[in-house]
């Protein structure tokens, strides 16, 4: 990108929120802070009204917009994908408003940009997979609602653990999506402490009139916690090459991390953050594969071998 380029962008980018920080552009264009300020300088010096506040970041003075934007042949033609994921990855609510969006985008291109659309539209798809639930009952409408109007959920969710349907007053912080899941962080009244809510376990969901007094941390934050919080162990197997292909993609549900091939022997590491979840699955394939390490996961699959070898007798 040639910096003319990327300060259009920068542009761009300050007019797609209220404020935007100086470590926002950076991270974006993978620049320096000290690059941001000669770019955000150029655009002042070009009369673009760009107001600034020390600690909080910069903002257009209000009534400034660009002319319409002109999309180039690749920005449109990532339309297309971005709508093939929204029908896998989101609810059915979410998917009419995007592709109503989507016609108000291809109202504004070149009849170049659309003829490319058209062509390949057809050519890219995200299949299903039958083993998992559809994303349909997923209620990102309402959550949105709650966390745009700062309003308190009901919900009606299926503990996993328990089997248990119980009912929650949650304050909804965000969303966010991992493995094959969506997850909303709320605080939840009923434990008194911020928890992570599974989409798809719940059952029921009703915006309630009842405002949120308290201020909640930023997504982020949780997401961060998340991560440092994670246990995770090392676990190395070898597979016979000749039976690799029965590992399939349950290596990425597991923690996979890489793969060295050596003769006829696959090694592979993992990084698993539950050695009880790993040994079950490694109950599948134990035949074809053996365990380096860590100990532990070798004890507990004798253990459960021992116990599936009784019930089989």
């Amino acid at each position: 990108m040639t910096r003319f380029d990327r300060i259009i962008a920068i542009l761009i980018q300050l007019q797609s929120k209220k404020i935007v920080t100086a470590q926002e552009i950076a991270d974006r264009f993978e620049i320096s802070i000290r690059t941001v300020y000669r770019d955000i300088r150029s655009l002042e010096e070009a009369g673009v009204p760009i107001a600034s506040e020390a600690g909080v970041g910069y903002s257009m003075m209000d009534g400034y917009r660009l002319p319409p934007i002109v999309f180039s042949k690749e920005e449109a033609l990532s339309f297309v994908t971005a709508g093939k994921l929204m029908d896998k990855f989101s609810d059915y609510s979410s998917n009419e408003d995007y592709r109503a969006a989507l016609f108000k985008v291809k109202a504004v291109l070149r009849s170049s940009e659309k003829e490319s659309i058209a062509k390949v539209d057809s050519s890219i798809s995200v299949l299903p997979n039958s083993y998992l639930p559809k994303a349909d009952s997923a209620p990102f409408r309402k959550i949105m609602n709650g966390i745009e109007s700062r309003t308190v959920l009901a919900i009606k969710y299926l503990a996993n653990h328990t089997l248990e349907l119980s009912t929650r007053i949650v304050e909804p912080v965000g969303v966010f999506h991992h493995g094959q899941h969506w997850y909303m962080i709320a605080y939840c009244r009923l434990r008194k402490d911020y928890r992570d809510f599974r989409l798809d376990r719940i059952q029921q969901i009703e915006n309630q009139e009842e405002s949120i007094a308290k201020t909640h941390p930023a997504l982020k934050t949780f997401l961060n916690k998340i991560s440092k919080e994670q246990q995770l162990t090392e676990v190395i197997i070898n597979v016979q090459r000749k039976n690799y292909k029965y590992i399939g993609d349950q290596k990425y549900y597991n923690g996979f991390v890489s793969q060295t091939v050596l003769k006829d022997i696959v090694t592979m590491t993992f990084l698993t953050e539950s050695i009880e979840g790993f040994a079950r699955w490694y109950l599948m394939i134990g035949d074809v594969a053996e365990i380096v390490k860590p100990a532990q996961l070798k004890k507990r699959v004798k253990v459960l071998s021992s116990v599936l070898l009784k019930k089989v007798k």
